[in-house]
């Protein structure tokens, strides 16, 4: 699963990847320094994991990780193939999630690709390729359905009343995601991979005294994507990049006290990435290892298993299942099991959020 960061040329998209995945992609002053997509291999902040290692000091730790894609910035035009348009579409397709990025600072010395600094009218200018990309793809599946759908075909003509729904937004400048639609709908249009249809979280990058309570740029972020049903953050990317180049834990955190902050905003934009790609985390616990896994919201015990194993889930005969705050309050899994804290769950259960679990698997 991958967030990928989109966002105009020089907005800061390659030094926020820096900061994320501490890999170098090329930072530079002038549009296009991204040419080949950038991936990063980043770790999901979770104080969860930091507590069972105090109480289990096992031999190592693994936390959850995310994969961060830094793509190319794009420009007006990008939809007929402009500057590295195709390339770039190609590149969000493959990606589940957005992080679009847009500049909420002024400064003189940082060219604009338009010109002047206006969040609003950059937002729209990504929008606007996005959405004529997408129109693209249902007008030529609406080609084929419409021959079908004449045919008396109930499913062509199924589809070809949710791709006219979507047709009649896109071309209002309404993207995939704000259009309300059923499950059944849902089924429909998941296979089109609509670049509009994606989860989106902007990050608004300002400058460091607008870093703890935003500016008037980010103000009017919030006003216009209100609708949208989007997740904004408030990012000094500059700073954020300063921080990470700090060697102390300490330091990094006189440094953040001083700007007013709890925690850098990385780790923030790291979980609400987790998030936007619909993940969550249980936790296996032992002296060996503390290890959390990464598994889509909703997953069954069987399907947690098998990712760590195929052959977990094939072979699935039970999960042992502590809750995170009942092992932390007991201290231990011996202290959980002589509460009777410990469950015995079977096939049908829906793994929680932060689970410590043990399977019992035969193949």
């Amino acid at each position: 699963m991958k967030a990928g960061i989109v966002g105009l040329p020089n907005v800061g998209k390659s030094t926020l990847f820096n900061c994320l995945s501490n890999a170098k992609a090329q930072s530079a002053n002038f549009p296009f320094c991204t040419i080949e997509p950038n991936l990063g291999v980043v770790n999901v902040p979770d104080q969860r994991i930091e507590k069972l290692e105090e109480l289990v000091n096992p031999e190592r730790v693994q936390p959850a990780t995310v994969e961060i894609v830094d793509i190319a910035g794009l420009v007006r035009g990008a939809s007929k193939g402009e500057g590295l348009g195709n390339q770039f579409l190609g590149n969000i397709r493959e990606c589940n999630a957005i992080i679009h990025v847009l500049r909420c600072f002024d400064n003189d010395n940082i060219v604009h690709v338009d010109g002047s600094v206006n969040p609003i009218r950059d937002k729209e200018t990504i929008d606007i390729e996005l959405q004529l990309k997408d129109l693209e793809t249902v007008d030529k599946r609406l080609e084929k359905v419409n021959r079908a759908a004449k045919t008396g075909d109930k499913n062509a003509q199924k589809e070809q009343a949710v791709l006219q729904k979507f047709k009649q937004a896109l071309e209002s400048g309404i993207s995939a995601r704000a259009v309300e639609i059923n499950e059944d709908e849902e089924e429909i249009i998941k296979g089109f991979q609509l670049l509009t249809a994606k989860p989106i979280l902007y990050v608004c990058n300002v400058d460091e005294g607008s870093a703890k309570n935003g500016n008037a740029y980010v103000d009017k972020v919030k006003e216009t994507v209100a609708d949208e049903n989007a997740e904004i953050i408030v990012l000094a990317v500059g700073t954020e990049a300063d921080i990470a180049e700090l060697e102390s834990y300490e330091e990094r955190q006189m440094f953040l006290e001083d700007i007013g902050l709890d925690e850098p905003g990385v780790s923030k934009l790291i979980r609400a990435a987790y998030s936007l790609l619909n993940l969550q985390t249980y936790f296996t616990a032992g002296v060996k290892e503390v290890r959390a896994w990464t598994i889509p919201i909703g997953s069954t015990a069987p399907q947690a298993a098998g990712v760590i194993h195929t052959d977990f889930e094939k072979g699935f005969i039970r999960a042992e299942v502590i809750a995170y705050n009942d092992y932390v309050s007991y201290g231990s899994e011996a202290k959980v099991k002589e509460a009777g804290k410990m469950r015995v769950e079977g096939k049908e259960y829906i793994v929680a959020d932060g689970d410590v679990m043990h399977f019992r698997f035969n193949v």
